[in-house]
């Protein structure tokens, strides 16, 4: 399979070394707004760098393009993509809008490729852990569920255009960062009722979005939770999920289990419990390897007619709880969550 990449900043580099180490597959192209960084990134992994991305796409034998541009772009590039009949493997989040979002997820769904939405903490070993003790019932009735991402970023990290900005990036530590542990909670524990939000806006940088934040959430299942979002808080700490049910408790810290406090259920092998890097203040301080496993799944499901483990669909309702959360800041309102209705 030939895959191509659009959008050279830093994400892309693990993208592009997922490949790499990822049988069956080539990065046969890069195309980016910035030139030089998309010859760089061409040049490193012997793939082809292309003068923009439409001629890009224009190429007939690309079976895959990544999407690793600002958010603002994604439906945009996505959308491009289905309609060359290219499957698409977009980074998170699916768009800054739901209704761009369900744009893109009708424009491949006509098309008929594959769509799957970066998120690999799904297919760290702690998270996978964590899912199938809460979907076996051995924590029992889940009582509260928390996510906590208390990071730290170098104002250089907001230097460039566009970083932190509502207009591209959509908002700061919530859509950028905790992201990742929002979905986790929706697919371990389950939808989200309704919630509240709290922010400050350029805490400690200088930015126009939130770099601290704070939710109460309220599960479907009744259970309730926390999540904290931060990009300001220095040295930065190791993001982490806690779940309590009413037969015990078990906690990760970064892509690893932590504890495991379940009374009479045997704990996971102790490989399950490693440290590693977490990106907690630097960025691309996060391990390659969930990325490879997300993108062998999108292969077997290219291959096979399957769907992806993370659709457009996973994607999307991931994406109605960061905007309920940017909604209830805003408003200092409680906002419900209606399934396929926000």
């Amino acid at each position: 399979m030939r895959a191509a990449i659009i959008g050279a900043g830093a994400i892309a580099g693990h993208h592009a070394r997922a490949i790499a180490e990822t049988d069956g597959i080539e990065l046969a192209g890069v195309a980016s707004r910035t030139r030089q960084k998309a010859e760089q990134l061409a040049t490193r992994y012997g793939a082809k760098c292309y003068p923009d991305a439409p001629s890009l796409l224009d190429d007939a034998s690309i079976d895959l393009v990544i999407i690793s541009t600002f958010p603002d772009s994604h439906c945009e590039y996505a959308v491009a993509a289905a309609r060359k009949v290219k499957h698409v493997l977009v980074e998170k989040p699916l768009d800054l809008s739901l209704e761009r979002a369900r744009k893109t997820i009708e424009e491949c769904r006509k098309a008929g490729v594959t769509l799957a939405v970066v998120s690999q903490k799904r297919f760290s070993d702690g998270p996978r852990y964590l899912y199938d003790a809460v979907r076996s019932g051995k924590l029992g009735k889940i009582l509260q569920a928390d996510a906590y991402v208390k990071w730290y970023r170098e104002p250089a990290y907001y230097a460039p255009t566009g970083k932190g900005s509502w207009e591209m990036e959509g908002g700061g530590a919530i859509i950028n960062q905790t992201i990742h542990l929002i979905d986790l909670l929706r697919w371990i524990v389950g939808p989200v009722r309704h919630l509240r939000c709290e922010w400050q806006l350029g805490g400690l940088h200088a930015i126009p979005s939130e770099d601290v934040a704070a939710s109460l959430l309220r599960y479907e299942n009744d259970a309730i939770g926390v999540v904290q979002a931060s990009t300001a808080f220095f040295p930065g700490f190791p993001e982490r999920i806690e779940i309590h049910g009413t037969k015990g408790s078990v906690t990760t810290e970064g892509d690893f289990l932590k504890r495991w406090e379940v009374p009479g259920c045997p704990p996971p092998p102790k490989e399950a419990f490693q440290t590693g890097m977490v990106g907690a203040s630097k960025p691309m301080d996060i391990p390659v390897e969930p990325f490879c496993r997300q993108l062998r799944d999108v292969m077997h499901a290219i291959l096979s007619g399957r769907p992806p483990q993370i659709t457009g669909e996973e994607g999307l309702e991931t994406l109605k709880l960061v905007l309920a959360m940017y909604e209830s800041a805003q408003t200092g309102e409680q906002v419900a969550i209606e399934g396929g209705q926000r």
